[in-house]
């Protein structure tokens, strides 16, 4: 019995985690990891944003994969940029107060195995739509797309 519930949630985690995967939005960057850091904060800024937050979620796995019982290098490098909008997240808000949970924004850079990308997570459809364009234009204009 116990194993069939394990069972059960290791597939639901597991599927949970590849249908989370497959709601993000990548692009390939040319430089280094670094030289991407910058362009999002420069993009972000950019816009008349603040960065409320600097998640460095690479360095976090790499120093705890041991811990854990993994000997996984998932990324070499990855951040993740938090940031609010106060116009379109009062508009999201003021739509659906639930849209809370889709703040802070975010804005991620990853370098797996030398291969640097910009991106963010997808929105849901209807009035999250207009922060999901903003999040785009940065990440392709941090990616110089």
């Amino acid at each position: 019995m116990f194993r069939c519930a394990l069972s059960a949630a290791l597939a639901a985690v597991v599927t949970a985690g590849a249908a989370t995967a497959q709601q993000a939005t990548t692009y390939p960057f040319d430089g280094s990891f670094d030289d991407a850091t910058f362009a999002v904060e420069s993009a972000i800024v950019g816009h008349g944003l603040v960065i409320d937050y600097r998640s460095h979620i690479g360095e976090m796995l790499n120093r705890t994969g041991a811990d854990v019982g993994s000997d996984v290098k998932i990324f070499d490098a990855a951040d993740a940029f938090l940031f609010c909008s106060a116009v379109l997240s009062r508009k999201m808000m003021e739509a659906d107060a639930l849209n809370i949970a889709h703040c802070p924004y975010s804005v991620f850079v990853i370098d797996r195995e030398g291969k640097v990308e910009i991106g963010y997570r997808m929105m849901p459809e209807g009035p999250m739509q207009e922060v999901q364009a903003l999040l785009d234009e940065i990440a392709r204009e941090a990616a110089g797309q």
